[in-house]
């Protein structure tokens, strides 16, 4: 466990006392992710107008054998693993021993949800019998160096979480990721591409609200962990599609004049009506956008797979 039992409210507070300083007001979106926020998004992600995870999916049924092919890894390495439910027709094909690298030995799924990593751990050894799997409680953005080594690697960054990032914590990201990675190593990136206005509003504003559910339960953590008295009713949610960075843009707005305390931040919030906390992106990506900062921060895009309708894109990448 690369976590300490503190860190979570520690950082909490870190986040707290920054994003709402700023302007907009904002959170990383890391704290929508308690459990029942996780529950909330796996539920998003069967939503009918929620493309991206099954766009995905196909992308990984019809291409997981190239994937394996193209590259040597003999260890893969999942960020924000989740359940690893995509994951497992990867580990399929990559089970080969036909592959360059030879079937896999090892697999590591990295999350800092202590209780899903662990059970999803289980399932795996469980369903590989033979695959060596170590499970890493810790966050990728604070512990991408100590990863563990020994053989080839390859990173999966999937579900086009890279595009909760902003430019220049993505830029700082992907720098820090091929700094961990030796030469010759791989990365696997999920990424979701332009497409059009209306099904990308759409899906993070679904008919049956359990987005805006999702969004509003960040501040249930706050209220939860920091003793705050935010009323989440008495924010709309207002999702938008943002054509300068190219990008969805998740906030609340306050309906009403508020001041909300926090003791355990030690802060109140004066927040006028019409107000906005703003608690996730999602950037969407061009194919030659995705390459030209795979290759500023020291890697070469070796393959690029989509899905039949162009909507999401798996890239395969070199380390330097």
């Amino acid at each position: 466990m690369l976590l300490d039992p503190g860190h979570a409210g520690g950082s909490l507070v870190e986040d707290v006392r920054r994003g709402f300083g700023s302007a907009p007001r904002q959170l990383p979106p890391k704290w929508l992710y308690d459990d029942e926020g996780s529950r909330l998004f796996d539920e998003i992600t069967r939503l009918p107008e929620y493309y991206p995870t099954e766009a995905e999916r196909s992308i990984l049924a019809e291409h997981a054998e190239d994937i394996a092919a193209a590259c040597d890894a003999s260890t893969v390495v999942e960020l924000g693993s989740g359940t690893s439910d995509k994951t497992r027709t990867l580990l399929d094909a990559f089970r080969s021993p036909s592959r360059p690298g030879g079937p896999l030995r090892r697999f590591v799924p990295v999350d800092v949800s202590d209780g899903t990593l662990r059970e999803a751990a289980a399932m795996l050894s469980t369903r590989y019998p033979g695959l060596a799997v170590e499970a890493v409680v810790g966050d990728f953005t604070l512990h991408l160096g100590d990863l563990p080594r020994g053989d080839t690697r390859m990173v999966a960054f999937l579900g086009s979480t890279i595009g909760n990032f902003y430019v220049e914590e993505r830029r700082a990201f992907l720098g820090a990721l091929a700094d961990s990675l030796d030469p010759g190593e791989w990365l696997l990136l999920g990424t979701d591409l332009v497409k059009d206005v209306g099904r990308l509003v759409a899906a993070y504003d679904d008919a049956a609200g359990v987005t805006e559910r999702f969004i509003r339960n960040a501040l249930v953590v706050v209220n939860r962990e920091l003793g705050a008295d935010f009323d989440p009713g008495a924010f709309s949610y207002v999702p938008f599609w943002d054509p300068r960075m190219e990008r969805i843009d998740m906030r609340l707005r306050a309906e009403e004049p508020q001041v909300v305390t926090v003791p355990g931040a030690d802060l109140v919030v004066e927040l006028a009506t019409g107000e906005e906390i703003r608690l996730e992106i999602s950037t969407k990506f061009r194919r030659e956008g995705i390459r030209a900062e795979l290759a500023d921060a020291g890697f070469t895009v070796t393959d690029t797979w989509t899905d039949a309708a162009g909507d999401f894109a798996l890239t395969l990448a070199r380390r330097d």
